[in-house]
């Protein structure tokens, strides 16, 4: 998956003004990072027990298709707090834990979108679908990810598909 890096200093192209302003009009900011010592002093175990409980949480519950599953929710149903909660996914994956979150709700946005079956979906239907509370929540961490928003990205995926079958036909 592409992940687009807003800290990368923009050109004064087009391309990169266009970028520009997606990244006002969807609030993206450089990525900051703090020191948290307290991430040091968890035991290796406990971090590693967080995380198979969380990954069994998205991958096999799909929490993250509730737009209101907070890192206390997950810390309540697991027993643990949200320091360790974050520690742990910032040890694991380098991100936080809404980071996370978003990028599972991403990635199941682009199985609805590249299915032929949901074309007459609109963005806040599948945005809804895959656990974001908001339509421009949804395109700003779509942004985040592949540099695009949905809808490009959708429209994109059915033309080069297009252009695909139409290359095989031609040569049968």
């Amino acid at each position: 998956m592409k992940r687009f890096d807003a800290t990368s200093k923009p050109s004064l192209n087009n391309s990169n003004q266009a970028t520009r302003q997606y990244m006002t009009k969807y609030n993206i900011r450089p990525k900051t990072e703090k020191a948290a010592n307290y991430r040091m002093a968890i035991r290796t175990e406990v971090i590693n027990e967080i995380y198979e409980q969380l990954m069994r949480k998205m991958i096999v519950e799909k929490k993250f298709r509730d737009p209101h599953y907070t890192a206390a929710k997950l810390a309540q149903e697991i027993g643990t707090n949200t320091r360790y909660i974050s520690a742990a996914v910032s040890l694991r994956f380098q991100q936080t834990y809404t980071e996370l979150i978003n990028g599972y709700r991403v990635r199941e946005a682009v199985a609805l979108l590249t299915d032929r079956r949901n074309r007459d979906l609109t963005m806040a239907e599948i945005a809804s679908m895959v656990g974001f509370a908001n339509r421009q929540s949804f395109y700003a961490a779509f942004y985040r990810n592949y540099a695009k928003t949905p809808k490009e990205y959708q429209d994109n995926f059915f033309a080069k598909s297009l252009q695909l079958r139409r290359n095989r036909k031609s040569h049968e």
